[in-house]
């Protein structure tokens, strides 16, 4: 038989513990929260009042509602008032020894049949419970911030979590109005393990010098259509949380795109955390710089196009109409641009090996078309600071905006994209995770546009497995050979990786 879970304690009365007790409290269960001092709890009893009392100005909450709401929580200092709860979740700071520490005491104090649940976004849910004489009811259960708004909860069971359990905290959560996924427990579950690789690839990239800030920001929310670039988001979640989970994802995986990179490193230690501390990647409270206007590009008359197919002849068209004369070429005879002011490279590769067929090697870049609105320009080592500049001008006068980048394989938009894609073929391919669970918990936990997969297949299989080789032989890091399950579905001519999972 299913369990009700009527009374629920909640220890921990931050931001998140306090959404959590709302959530809770909005579905008719009785909530105890308890915090470690009065100081604590009257903070806690603050985000709750303020919460509920938002929801009343935006109409979406009566005042007598949220009366209710309020009187269905018990605020404590004292977590033997805890004993007869049903469901116990933690939301406490993430450190490893005040967990356990916690459900130790939680494990003396609950009657046998109460589940206990920690909120970890990253850490151990089998360590956790080891310290239990009950770790079979001992589960995940990760709300995502803010708690009463975000529909994601990620259920994490151990190899010793009771059979039923995790669907009955499914159960549960759905019961909350939330959109649960099921995952084993691997260090980061499923948003954060690809959510994490993902942001410190992007600071590995900037460290490189292979992009600036602004440009991997405006080339993964522009031209991907990702809600914000990944500097912005890393200051958003607080780039001490990223590095802590980047450490944690590490000691499990020992896969170096786990290691946080150094620059994330240098920026905790120097305090500067993000939005909360003013200054992380950005600046917060100063003024945004304008945005230089497009300006006919400088001395620039005829446009050399390398490549065929649509995207050439429409960016002839494009080109034509905006008052410059256009002149196409195929990669194998360069002669018909070999005067031109400017020659575009159509690809998606490094182009240095075209620029050196040239009679002027400086006047080459690599062009990449992404989506509707971004393209990538990439200098060569041989590109002049001219040519640079009058193809970022030109960039913008065809209504697109210009991401610079060096010329390395897949630039930056495929480069960070197809590495996140492997990585959600991996963990498929670990068998802890759902084809399904997977795009949820992106889509829902992110706000990303389409899951992993979903993206995988609208790309297509083959030119994202071809794409990580190229990755990979730039590189040599391990971490971008195509997962072998996506090697095997491109060699069977199997197209779509979620009808694949079923």
């Amino acid at each position: 038989m299913a369990q009700t879970f009527e009374t629920v304690g909640v220890v921990g009365l931050g931001t998140m513990g306090a959404g959590i007790a709302e959530v809770f409290a909005r579905s008719g269960r009785r909530v105890i929260g308890v915090e470690a001092d009065d100081a604590a709890l009257e903070r806690g009893r603050g985000h709750l009042e303020r919460s509920t009392g938002k929801a009343v100005a935006k109409g979406k909450l009566t005042e007598d509602a949220q009366r209710e709401i309020l009187g269905r929580v018990t605020l404590t200092t004292s977590r033997e008032d805890l004993a007869d709860a049903d469901l116990v979740i933690e939301a406490i700071p993430e450190i490893m020894e005040f967990k356990r520490g916690l459900f130790a005491d939680l494990d003396r104090i609950c009657k046998p049949s109460a589940v206990l649940a920690t909120n970890t976004s990253s850490l151990s849910v089998t360590a956790i419970a080891a310290g239990t004489s009950r770790p079979g009811q001992v589960i995940g259960m990760h709300f995502f911030n803010p708690a009463p708004v975000m529909k994601l909860v990620e259920v994490v069971h151990t190899v010793v979590t009771d059979d039923g359990l995790a669907d009955d905290v499914a159960a549960l959560a759905r019961s909350l109005g939330k959109t649960p996924i099921t995952a084993g427990d691997r260090a980061g579950f499923v948003v954060n393990r690809l959510l994490l690789g993902y942001l410190n690839h992007a600071c590995a990239l900037l460290e490189s010098g292979v992009a600036g800030r602004d440009d991997i920001d405006a080339a993964m929310k522009l031209g991907v259509g990702l809600p914000m670039g990944p500097f912005t988001l890393l200051d958003l979640i607080g780039l001490d949380t990223s590095y802590e989970v980047c450490e944690v994802l590490f000691r499990e995986t020992r896969d170096r795109r786990h290691a946080p990179a150094p620059v994330l490193r240098e920026l905790v230690t120097a305090g500067l955390l993000g939005r909360k501390t003013g200054r992380g990647f950005y600046s917060y409270g100063e003024a945004a710089p304008a945005a230089p206007k497009a300006r006919r590009a400088a001395s620039v008359s005829t446009v050399g196009i390398v490549g065929g197919g649509p995207d050439a002849a429409a960016l002839a068209t494009a080109l034509e109409r905006a008052g410059f004369k256009p002149v196409v070429a195929e990669r194998s005879d360069l002669t018909a641009v070999g005067e031109a002011d400017v020659v575009l490279a159509l690809s998606d590769r490094p182009v240095v090996e075209l620029a050196v067929r040239l009679p002027h090697p400086e006047r080459l870049a690599g062009l990449h078309l992404v989506g509707d609105g971004v393209a990538e320009v990439a200098s060569t080592v041989l590109t002049s600071p001219e040519t640079a500049a009058a193809v970022h001008d030109l960039v913008k006068i065809l209504d697109r905006t210009p991401v610079m980048c060096g010329d390395r394989a897949e630039f930056v938009v495929n480069a960070l994209l197809y590495a996140y894609l492997n990585d959600a073929v991996r963990m498929l391919e670990s068998g802890y995770a759902s084809a399904g669970d997977i795009d949820t918990g992106m889509r829902l936990g992110c706000g990303y546009p389409a899951g992993p997969l979903e993206m995988l297949d609208a790309i297509g299989l083959e030119a994202v497995r071809d794409g990580l080789r190229a990755l990979y032989a730039e590189y040599r890091e391990p971490a971008f050979a195509p997962v072998p399950l996506l090697d095997q579905l491109v060699t069977a001519g199997v197209r779509s990786i979620r009808e694949y999972a079923g």
